[in-house]
């Protein structure tokens, strides 16, 4: 007797065009998962009778109303997931126009240096606090060309930024003739004219030959965790509408997996107030979307998965080394906080970057014991009003920019 195993089990999906409508059976993609992979099942309210009767027994058992719950867990690549986060922020990834013929200055002797223009606006062009560029184009120094950077802060026409691989860059320029690129796409929680998307996963167990295709899926939370060693992971809580079997595939030749490298968060930068924090010991939050369902007369699946309000929040551990991170906290201080994870240590590394331009920390307490003591920072990002075109920052809770997607 053949048993379905976990390792010949693949997850498929594809973004629906109508809600709870399975989309057409082209063109779908494998996902790569890992830990607790893929639990997605068809879950039902049940009813108990509480009728009285001469038997003493129980009279009745129903099934009510059912829906797909489950979650599906990773481990953070780019290009992976490049769907879901635009589907959990409500926002599809855009790319940012490159700036061309650039007159390009680099001064500084690290950790941090200093790219110049001599003409034009940064802040027009559309980068951010928390981007990651390139000097892509010019004749630069081999040291300075297609590397990472993470914009620290800028003005009109100063990034201030540190390499992402760590390695020193060259003072040097101008460099007339030269691109300054937003590496990938990049999305963010908008402030109007939001997505709402739904998907079709499949779980076919090829060992078996059999299929679930779970429809009218949407992302209802997804938990970030970057540790300070290991693999970077990410689960998503899935709430949907309904699952059909059959006992061949639906998808047919879906793509094959990505196959990015897998993100650690000791080849990255954390970034708080546009500074590094080089004393991390862990960064892990949330973006919740909040969703509700609600039961119609007649029917034993829900009507539709309503969304609510993008909830952001997390976590930071850190060495206490001074008072600076501990005081954000006491004086209630507003701060941004920006994290970069790259795949390996080269300058071009594939990448994801998040960004929250205005956060609030909730608590700084400290551990004890005879060891380095440690601070646990809960916070909750907020609404950054006064971002937007020609800022420094979005107009959002969170920017997610991912090389790949």
């Amino acid at each position: 007797m053949t048993v379905a195993t976990g390792v010949a089990k693949q997850l498929r999906y594809k973004k629906e065009v109508t809600w709870g409508v399975a989309p057409g059976t082209g063109s779908a993609q494998l996902l790569r998962r890992a830990g607790g992979g893929s639990t997605l099942s068809l879950q039902k309210d049940t009813y108990e009778s509480s009728e009285i009767a001469s038997h003493y027994q129980r009279a009745d058992y129903r099934h009510g109303v059912g829906k797909v719950m489950g979650k599906i867990s990773g481990e953070l690549s780019a290009g992976t997931w490049k769907d879901f986060f635009a589907a959990a922020l409500r926002r599809a990834f855009a790319a940012v126009t490159a700036i061309t013929n650039a007159s390009i200055t680099i001064a500084g002797a690290g950790p941090t240096y200093t790219v110049t223009r001599a003409a034009g606006s940064f802040l027009s062009d559309g980068i951010k606090a928390g981007d990651v560029v390139r000097l892509s184009v010019g004749v630069f120094n081999a040291a300075n060309l297609n590397k990472n950077l993470l914009v620290l802060s800028l003005t009109a026409t100063v990034l201030t930024v540190m390499p992402l691989n760590g390695v020193a860059l060259v003072a040097e320029g101008p460099i007339i003739t030269s691109t300054v690129t937003v590496i990938g796409k990049k999305t963010f929680a908008p402030p109007t004219a939001q997505t709402d998307d739904s998907f079709a996963f499949e779980h076919w167990y090829s060992d078996v030959a059999l299929s679930e295709l779970y429809v009218g899926c949407k992302i209802n939370q997804m938990d970030i965790k970057l540790p300070p060693t290991g693999m970077s992971t990410i689960d998503m809580d899935i709430m949907g509408k309904d699952v059909t079997t059959a006992a061949a595939q639906y998808y047919i030749t879906p793509t094959a997996e990505t196959t990015f490298g897998i993100l650690a968060s000791v080849n990255g930068l954390l970034i708080a107030q546009g500074g590094a924090i080089a004393l991390l010991t862990g960064l892990d939050f949330s973006i919740k979307g909040s969703m509700t369902v609600d039961p119609v007369v007649g029917s034993n699946r829900y009507a539709d998965i309503t969304e609510g309000r993008i909830l952001v929040d997390g976590n930071v551990t850190a060495l206490f080394q001074d008072a600076t991170i501990r005081d954000y906290f006491l004086n209630e201080t507003e701060v941004s906080l920006a994290v970069a994870l790259s795949a390996n240590g080269g300058a071009a590394a594939d990448f994801l970057a998040f960004s929250m331009p205005r956060i609030k920390f909730g608590d700084a307490s400290k551990d004890d014991g005879v060891k380095a003591l440690i601070q646990t920072l809960p916070f909750t990002a907020l609404y950054n009003a006064a971002g937007g075109a020609g800022t420094s920052s979005e107009q959002s809770t969170l920017v997610i920019q991912d090389s790949q997607a």
